[in-house]
């Protein structure tokens, strides 16, 4: 008696199969009926298989005795590991022989007629499913990829796509599959129409659908027309929460019919709805143990009694109780609002029901990451602590302070319940580094300090500890600069910093055009301690002395001429600084939303040469109404003079223009002219009052995914410098200053702006237009900035 396996295809399944075991005898030709002992085994016909998986897979061994039954089982099992084509089994003796046909191998897969779907992406689909290159050729898995294909394509609603596989045999027990794939086009939507609803017209539920009519060949080519399950069901949700909203609380859809045409290029969509009573909200009720009283819990409910019914509300309630309870610790609460309807007087009452649940705690803060920056200077920065009850708010609090570190292009933050216990959870915060530090560059150019070239090195995250380090050598077509900077920001735990600063400053300007001709040395350095207010604001005081040398030359104003002659040309003097700082920003470059605040203040003490006070303050408000979208409103505002009856110091006086201030004018040309040279042109002083103002719009820039690092702008700006009181000039020469603080002497620009956070520092560039300059006045429509200068 002999017998093969073979396949049976079952209809639409995948592809079974069907063992039969039979034994041929070669030495008697008399079919075997009685069991018999194996004294062997021998497997025939491998090519790629090992006999060993033949072994593992076949459930009979030698010396064991076997009938035709359980043979068929042993051969079922071979089979159904999908490795062969086909199985027979013989007999020698006492000898029982294996012999295989093993299936094809895949050689190569390819693709054909795809565009909406990648090459890779395909792949990638297949392989999951089991088809790929080198692989046993399953049919069944073929057909059910290419089941899977037109499932896919009928999703995006290409109702024409088709799928057609072909396999072809090679040599050496090997296969190529063609898949040849024809997309076909998007169905495009002919007609929505609702069915059921009174209260409002078909055109305004229309309008609440991404979904478009196909208005014609035309206004067509700019509709949404193209017809897609996933978008279908969104509007569906819309247009659920536009009733719910508006207070119909048994507002149904009873069914949504999606119709296609023979030639499956048009669809037709009905949706049939129930829109029920509309309800007026009468009582507001709460039920379980709302932990924070009720008051309390009344004052987190945004709804108001006698109003129609809305759902959004009533989420934005729960959520808002959901929250509360979880900055006392129950991380886990649940809270749901159940309304009640009264049909004959068409109000409903809403029951909050809180389950507030175990208080939690924080078993364990795990960073994810930080590859470069150290795990303790993410710690410092928690506010919620291990083992304490866990905080929404000091979580979400957390994740805000260390984005305002600058460290990170961004951060998340888990929570996730500890197995087998109910009142832990850990927490983990998921971080993306990014270059630290805003001022980073040794090769640079800006149009108000020309080439800017040099050794630098400022980290704001020094080798990953949070310590600030700015070494620097730069020089430019009129400065020199060698500064080395050092701030440790927890120099205790609590969280007071501590900072060292030494410089040197050489300026010469008897080559800059738009600046009063003179040149400067510099000398100093500074101690400074830093004081947390509290989570947001901080104190900051200072120590310093400066040596400050001056020299003039041919052309140098008659201000600063007088100056000198009368102060001299030599300076020593002994600084205090302090500064008020409060930071909410939501990030620290780049922000989008938040606030920030700085209130400074520099004096020198009694003991100068020179005795002077300095005030400035600098504000930021960004109001974000849509992701990246932002409104920002800015100012700086100073104020400085002398303690006494002396000239303030003009090299002190506040400068304004260019990149960073008033944007389309010369980089610190705008202010007060001096008394004309010799030649008749005149530069500026600065002045020791500045008034700046701006307002931006800032906007995603299309086609760019890392919005992090790249912030672009329209703005409009306007700022000035005024002095108080004139400086004085030599006998005989003419003084133009016109001291005091005219609002009306502004200027104003509009442009666009972009900020670039590029590997070798901060690309910043404007295209500005003027609309208030003057005769005179120093105007510049693209200003740009590789670098920056310290």
């Amino acid at each position: 008696m002999s017998g093969r396996t073979r396949e049976k295809r079952i209809d639409c399944m995948k592809i079974k199969t069907i063992g039969l075991a039979a034994l041929l005898l070669t030495a008697a030709p008399a079919a075997l009926a009685a069991p018999f002992e194996i004294s062997d085994i021998r497997v025939e016909g491998l090519q790629r298989v090992s006999p060993a998986s033949v072994f593992n897979a076949f459930p009979v061994s030698a010396h064991e005795t076997v009938d035709d039954r359980e043979l068929a089982e042993a051969s079922q099992q071979l089979f159904d590991t999908g490795l062969f084509d086909d199985i027979e089994l013989l007999r020698d003796g006492d000898v029982l022989i294996v012999n295989v046909v093993e299936r094809p191998t895949i050689a190569s897969i390819e693709l054909d007629g795809n565009s909406q779907v990648s090459d890779d992406d395909l792949r990638k689909g297949m392989t999951e499913a089991g088809l790929a290159e080198g692989q046993v050729l399953q049919r069944s898995t073929l057909d059910e990829v290419q089941r899977e294909l037109e499932r896919l394509y009928q999703s995006q609603g290409r109702y024409s796509a088709s799928i057609d596989t072909n396999v072809e045999e090679l040599d050496n027990n090997r296969v190529e599959v063609d898949i040849d794939i024809n997309e076909g086009a998007v169905a495009k939507i002919q007609k929505i129409n609702f069915v059921g609803n009174q209260d409002f017209d078909d055109e305004t539920l229309r309008d609440l659908f991404a979904l478009e009519d196909k208005p014609g060949w035309f206004l067509g080519w700019f509709s949404d027309d193209e017809y897609s399950r996933d978008k279908l069901s969104g509007d569906l949700e819309t247009l659920r929460s536009f009733y719910l909203d508006r207070g119909y609380v048994n507002f149904d859809i009873r069914s949504s019919q999606v119709s296609i045409s023979p030639d499956k290029s048009k669809i037709f969509i009905t949706i049939n709805v129930d829109e029920g009573q509309r309800y007026k909200l009468d009582e507001i009720r709460f039920a379980g143990d709302l932990k924070i009283g009720e008051d309390k819990a009344r004052e987190l409910v945004t709804a108001t009694p006698g109003e129609y019914y809305s759902q959004s509300a009533m989420t934005e309630s729960a959520e808002a109780l959901r929250q509360r309870l979880g900055a006392e610790g129950f991380a886990f609460a649940e809270v749901d609002s159940v309304p009640e309807t009264d049909a004959q007087d068409g109000t409903v009452d809403v029951t909050f029901r809180v389950e507030p649940g175990r208080r939690a705690y924080v078993r364990r803060i795990n960073f994810v990451g930080n590859t470069t920056t150290q795990d303790e200077v993410l710690r410092r920065e928690m506010t919620q602590m291990e083992g304490a009850p866990a905080s929404t708010d000091q979580i979400s609090q957390s994740r805000e302070r260390l984005e305002r570190l600058g460290f990170f292009r961004t951060v998340d933050v888990e929570t996730r319940p500890v197995a087998d216990h109910p009142d832990q959870l850990d927490v983990t915060y998921n971080v993306e580094e990014q270059p630290s530090g805003s001022v980073s560059a040794s090769l640079g150019y800006s149009q108000s300090a020309g080439v800017i070239y040099g050794a630098a090195l400022s980290q704001n995250n020094f080798l990953g500890t949070g310590n600030r380090v700015n070494v620097n050598a730069q020089k430019g077509d009129y400065f020199t600069n060698l500064n080395f900077g050092f701030t440790d920001p927890y120099w205790t735990l609590d969280g007071i910093s501590r900072g060292y600063n030494v410089y040197y400053r050489e300026t010469d300007y008897e080559d800059f055009d738009d600046i009063s001709t003179y040149s400067s040395d510099a000398l100093g350095g500074s101690i400074n301690f830093g004081y947390p207010i509290n989570e947001l604001s901080r104190l900051n005081f200072g120590v310093g002395v400066e040596d400050l040398s001056l020299e003039t030359y041919r052309d140098t104003p008659a201000e600063i001429i007088q100056y000198t002659e009368d102060e001299g040309e030599d300076f020593l003097n002994y600084k205090l600084t302090a500064r008020w700082t409060r930071n909410n920003l939501n990030r620290g470059i780049m922000p989008t939303a938040g606030s920030y605040q700085r209130l400074s203040l520099e004096a020198a003490v009694p003991g100068s040469d020179t005795q002077y006070y300095k005030t400035r303050y600098e504000a930021q408000k960004l109001f974000e109404f849509r992701p990246e979208w932002s409104l920002k409103f800015s100012t700086n505002l100073g104020y400085a003079d002398t303690v006494g009856d002396d000239a303030y110091p003009f090299y002190e006086n506040f400068y304004s223009g260019g990149l960073g201030s008033v944007r389309g004018f010369s980089s610190n040309t705008l202010g007060p002219n001096t008394t004309p040279r010799n030649d008749g042109d005149d530069d500026t002083l600065g002045g020791n009052v500045l008034v700046e103002g701006s307002a931006e719009l800032i906007y995603p820039f299309p086609w760019v995914e890392d919005r992090r690092s790249l912030q672009t702008s329209v703005f409009f700006d306007a700022g000035n410098t005024y002095l108080t009181e004139c400086y004085d000039v030599p006998a005989g020469s003419t003084s133009n200053c016109s001291s005091g603080v005219d609002l009306g002497e502004l200027r104003y620009s509009v442009g666009l702006g972009l900020s670039w956070l590029t590997p070798v520092g901060p690309l910043t560039f404007s295209v500005a237009k003027p609309i208030s300059d003057e005769d005179g006045d120093d105007t510049q429509v693209f200003q740009f900035s590789l670098g920056q200068t310290f």
